[in-house]
């Protein structure tokens, strides 16, 4: 007999979380508090990273925020709040932000990285998808000598990795995108990495989910937990009440309160980022990333899209006019006759990313709940990460051995 497993959250995690359980035959409901539309998993750039094997956080990231905690519209902005939980995460970040600890992440970063970009192929050539993937890489565009020195040494350690990266002058870039009229020093070319258009994978993966007896519950809140002897026997949300014999926590930034409903503590911050699409042809075929802006460019299926920002200010979907306007002013300046109107400006999104201390995603089960496996925390690598984490669950709720070694990503991890 099959067990009964209940997925809070409908995001890219939770949707391939049920996409694995349903491969091996779980019976799965999925609790959505969003009308499955909406949020970080439909708004965010589409890059599947292999490239991005250094966590967020990093050496000198703190230094920048500071400088930055002052200016709106710059690319990483944290509000400063008294609340005991942003503070707490703040400490853990800073014991995070050394060398010796970022050395220690990459390759468990790089693992995953890796496992789901081959997922997401094996998922492109199955006959029930028709999802928009290509592996075209992605360039990282600077400016500056002193930017593209510093991306340069993260290539190089890619290379050290075993990945296929190139150093490329700004005639090299053009070369690459004829078409587009580059303002740029030159950029660093990871050859590993893909994109796709997240709306669609989403409406097909809910599909496919559907068609395989996948129950969905749209618009409900989780409002509490009943818990007896370290095990969930019951999620109660506003509208029901769902017996499990397996909980998975997948609800993004929203996954720290959900936690301490059972006595948990999982240290979590939301992380906004915005996004406006630009129909017009920008001629665009490579994604990139705008290296001093911060600002991800990803040629979508029918617009492009031009994403970016950190902006860590506590659980709110309010749009900051300041930091939509930076991203299109910013990626005007590297791309010379770009046009975005005031309208797709006026159409741009936000979501929320959940960001972990360490820049490393929590997957796996806390010792202090049996039937509680979590699956969050992702921060930017959400959409990269969202195949293996479904399948690395799938893989510890059959309890067999994992695809990865994922200590790393422990739930219990001290800070």
């Amino acid at each position: 007999m099959s067990k009964n497993v209940v997925i809070v959250g409908g995001g890219i995690i939770g949707l391939s979380t049920a996409y694995y359980l349903v491969k091996e035959g779980y019976k799965v409901t999925i609790v959505n508090s969003t009308n499955g539309f909406t949020g970080a998993s439909h708004i965010n750039a589409g890059y599947i990273t292999p490239s991005h094997f250094i966590p967020l956080a990093a050496p000198g990231v703190i230094t920048k925020g500071i400088k930055w905690m002052f200016n709106s519209s710059s690319p990483f902005y944290v509000k400063p709040r008294l609340d005991i939980d942003f503070i707490k995460w703040s400490l853990a970040f800073k014991k995070s932000a050394t060398k010796a600890k970022v050395a220690k992440a990459i390759k468990p970063i790089l693992d995953i990285n890796l496992l789901s970009r081959d997922l997401y192929e094996k998922l492109k050539s199955n006959a029930d998808f028709d999802f928009h993937y290509q592996k075209k890489g992605l360039l990282m565009l600077y400016k500056s000598d002193k930017v593209g020195e510093e991306e340069w040494s993260i290539g190089k350690k890619g290379i050290e990795k075993g990945l296929y990266v190139e150093h490329l002058s700004a005639k090299e870039v053009s070369n690459l995108e004829p078409k587009v009229n580059l303002n740029i020093k030159g950029g660093i070319y990871y050859h590993s990495d893909a994109h796709m258009t997240p709306s669609v994978f989403m409406k097909e993966m809910q599909s496919f989910l559907l068609k395989n007896g996948v129950i969905f519950y749209h618009n409900e809140k989780v409002e509490d937990f009943i818990v007896e002897n370290r095990k969930v026997l019951s999620i109660v949300t506003n509208q029901r009440t769902l017996k499990a014999e397996e909980v998975v926590l997948a609800a993004g930034t929203w996954s720290s309160n959900l936690t301490k409903k059972m006595g948990l503590k999982i240290p979590l911050q939301a992380g906004k980022g915005y996004s406006i699409n630009v129909k017009s042809n920008t001629n665009i075929s490579i994604p990139a990333i705008l290296c001093e802006a911060k600002v991800a460019v990803t040629p979508m299926q029918g617009f492009t899209r031009f994403a970016g920002t950190m902006e860590i200010g506590g659980i709110n979907e309010k749009i900051n006019k300041n930091r939509v306007h930076a991203i299109a002013n910013a990626s005007k300046k590297y791309f010379e006759g770009l046009e975005i109107t005031s309208k797709e400006i006026e159409n741009a999104s936000c979501g929320l990313r959940p960001c972990s201390p360490d820049g490393l995603p929590y997957i796996g089960k806390s010792k202090y709940c049996k039937n509680l496996t979590i699956a969050t925390g992702h921060a930017m690598m959400g959409w990269s990460l969202g195949p293996a984490t479904g399948k690395l669950v799938a893989e510890l709720l059959a309890e067999t051995k994992t695809s990865i070694d994922i200590a790393a990503f422990h739930p219990d991890r001290k800070f």
